[in-house]
């Protein structure tokens, strides 16, 4: 017996080029993939592989909590903190005036956002369209605004003949003017962005070729008279299965199979037994793997929710066995396929959330809560709903009710074998819900499969997509120009020196890194076309490390003029404009350096490149480091860029005695709780550095400072003044 979370054979993998095909296709381009597949086809053992080996930052997601901790995720409600509510597309408030979508993260998790290459959703079938495109807005937010879920890549797993998403009427009432379907493929945002889908074929549940035909033509909605004849040779009228059978009932509804377990339990004869969950720190009670209050008795049929986590391989997530002995501290069970008789541990299962390791700048996962029981629940009967994921050896379905699509072909594959299946009541074809839209979409997504010429070319276009985006300049140009236009609507008429050098600086950029970087681009997509291996082609790689260098090189130069950065101004709102449109240029100018320094030393590859710009992304540079006297990280890295102490501009004459000005007035500010212009104004200061006055008459004819400033502090003014002649050796023939 195996369960979808069991690993297949390496060998029965390697023979898997589906799956080897998806691999290729998620690690080596960055184009969305759907990955699909009949039940058993290994799609959770796909999901495990990426998790251990994938080379890309990834976060997994699921719809439903069960959904998340089996996938070992997190749901996608709480991952991207969105409310349960409808999205609504263009619209942002709810009836009452209050924001549902305010997306308000902390810092961490913006960076968190910003550094996944790859967004992995577990069992998107369940995942309705407008969640997907509430999780676009978020990731535009933080992302690319301009591409679809702010550019990152997907990898959608799941299979839509398996039971669908759930939307209320009053809720298609609201989201049917918006949406073809409630599916995940009607998703405004999926409809913009270019994905593939990947059928994994081969089936590791079933090896009974006469049911996996069957099977396939329920999921193909194909099913006619034939086929449910041919399945209804499984119902049995009134069958009682003996006790050691092992048979477990799948119904529709849940209050079924409470009723059917209370019932068989309370048949049971001696001491019931109540187990109690220990729940620690946060796990939400909608993500319990089994009841936080178990009830069991001698004699109880229970299953398996977990694999063991022993490495003994006692039992699997899906087993049937029965309690053999029980007492207030110990459960001995006896596995029904085996007959292996073997006493319980408890289990631990975690909820976890994502965070940023500060040190090694990679994703992992940090526990929250954890949720401590034996790893059992009561099986004479579950949902179909609950059975998805699991398989049986023998299973009794009850599909008269059912009510919605895929239901009866996700309860028939949950059995392994037709013979392993007895039908309580018989199927029709009213049973047999299938949905016309999912079939359409089914059959365009199957005449998209990529080939390996398609992904050959993806390969290619991705490694270019990467290395356009190491050798593109225009947004770096368009933060130094916004800097600039800021810092000249300030700052012209005080310092028309140092903004013509800023000028002069925009104009050798434009000419000698991004005109001379689109050429570049000529020759290095010229060269990837030519190489038949081009990530190793010798040619290409000193290519890119000539050019890496000589960009570095420019940029640092940049860095050097605008660290040099003019003086604030006195008007506090233009301070802060100034402010932030120096720091976003120089953080932008720091990561570009950063990756041209590495490609310069080390090459150019698809998976270096991704890492070490998560790396260097990571680090913002936003924070006041206590070292450098209040200079942002950003400028920090401008000053190691250029070699060179920050130095007040160029236009001022006597710039030590300018320092010390400023140094005087900021602290006498401070004192008196008061604007900076309100002790001096800039420019009375850029007057005294140029006339040097060495009287209150000479200091009342500099323009901004009138004779009350002279009176209130004109003799602090001139004795800095006459400290800073003295040291610098002037006499009296050199003042006014």
């Amino acid at each position: 017996m195996r369960t979808d979370t069991e690993r297949p054979d390496r060998n029965e993998e390697e023979r898997n080029r589906e799956a080897e095909l998806a691999w290729e296709f998620i690690t080596k381009t960055g184009t969305s993939l759907f990955l699909t597949g009949k039940a058993g086809t290994g799609k959770t053992t796909f999901l495990k592989r990426m998790k251990k080996e994938c080379p890309k930052r990834m976060v997994v997601l699921a719809p439903t909590g069960i959904a998340a901790i089996n996938a070992g995720g997190v749901t996608i409600h709480s991952f991207f903190q969105l409310p349960f509510a409808p999205h609504v597309p263009e619209m942002s408030f709810s009836a009452d005036g209050q924001s549902k979508y305010s997306y308000r993260f902390g810092k961490e998790k913006v960076r968190l956002i910003r550094s996944v290459d790859l967004l992995v959703i577990d069992e998107i079938s369940m995942v309705r369209a407008d969640l997907l495109d509430a999780v676009d807005s978020v990731l535009r937010k933080y992302r690319d605004r301009h591409k679809p879920f702010g550019g990152v890549q997907l990898l959608m797993i799941g299979d839509l003949q398996q039971l669908a998403p759930v939307v209320k009427d009053e809720e298609w009432q609201l989201l049917g003017k918006y949406y073809e379907t409630p599916y995940f493929f009607s998703s405004m945002a999926l409809k913009q962005t270019q994905f593939c889908t990947i059928e994994l074929q081969k089936v590791y549940r079933q090896s009974d070729r006469t049911f996996l035909e069957l099977l396939n033509r329920i999921r193909d909605n194909t099913c006619d008279s034939e086929v449910l004849e041919s399945l209804n040779r499984r119902y049995v009228p009134g069958f009682k299965p003996r006790k050691d059978d092992g048979y477990i009932r799948l119904v529709t509804h849940n209050h079924q199979a409470q009723k059917i377990n209370s019932q068989e339990l309370a048949q049971l004869k001696g001491r019931s037994y109540v187990f109690d969950a220990t729940v620690e720190g946060k796990f939400p009670e909608y993500s319990y793997p089994t009841d936080e209050r178990l009830e069991l008795k001698k004699g109880a049929q229970v299953m398996f929710v977990k694999n063991d986590s022993s490495g003994e391989k006692r039992y699997f997530n899906g087993m049937i066995a029965e309690v053999t002995d029980i007492s207030s501290d110990m459960i001995e069970v006896t596995a029904r396929d085996s007959g292996m008789t073997f006493g319980l541990q408890q289990e631990i299962w975690t909820n976890a959330r994502y965070v940023l390791d500060e040190e090694s700048k990679e994703i992992r996962e940090e526990i929250e809560g954890t949720f401590t029981q034996y790893p059992v629940k009561t099986a004479w009967a579950i949902t179909i709903h609950k059975s998805q994921g699991l398989t049986f050896d023998r299973a009794i379905i009850d599909a008269a009710a059912s009510f919605a699509h895929g239901q009866t072909y996700v309860a028939l594959s949950r059995c392994r074998t037709l013979e392993g299946l007895v039908l309580n009541t018989p199927l029709t074809a009213k049973t047999i819900i299938s949905d016309r839209a999912v079939e359409q979409f089914i059959g365009r997504a199957r005449d998209g499969k990529p080939d390996d010429t398609r992904l050959g070319a993806m390969r290619k276009a991705y490694f270019l997509e990467l290395l356009t985006d190491l050798f593109d300049f225009r947004q770096t140009e368009s933060l130094m120009k916004r800097h600039v236009r800021a810092a000249s609507e300030y700052l012209d008429r005080l310092f028309p020196q140092q903004m013509a050098e800023y000028r002069e600086q925009v104009q050798m950029f434009t000419t000698e890194v991004t005109e001379v970087a689109q050429r570049f681009r000529q020759q290095y997509v010229r060269l990837t076309d030519a190489a038949a291996d081009y990530e190793a082609d010798p040619k290409l790689q000193d290519r890119i490390r000539s050019a890496a260098s000589y960009f570095g090189e420019k940029l640092k130069g940049a860095a050097e003029t605008f660290f040099t950065s003019v003086t604030d101004p006195d008007n506090k709102e233009a301070k802060k404009r100034l402010k932030e449109t120096r720091e976003e240029f120089m953080t932008c100018l720091r990561i570009k350096t950063a990756l041209l320094d590495f490609a310069a030393e080390e090459g150019f590859s698809t998976s270096s490149y991704l890492h070490k710009k998560a790396v260097v992304s990571l680090d913002d540079g936003l924070e006041k480091n206590p070292k450098n006297d209040g200079i942002s990280a950003t400028e920090t890295a401008g000053k190691k860029a250029a070699g060179k102490k920050k130095t007040v501009p160029s236009d001022i004459r006597n710039p030590e005695l300018y320092e010390r000005l400023i140094t005087w007035r900021n602290e006498k500010a401070a004192e008196q709780g008061c604007p900076v212009y309100v002790i001096i104004h800039q420019q009375a200061i850029l007057g005294i550095c140029s006339l040097l006055p060495a009287t209150k008459a000479a200091l009342s004819c500099v323009a901004h400072f009138g004779k009350k400033s002279v009176e209130k502090h004109g003799e602090d003014i001139l004795r800095i003044i006459r400290k800073y002649r003295k040291e610098k050796g002037l006499d009296n023939d050199d003042l006014l």
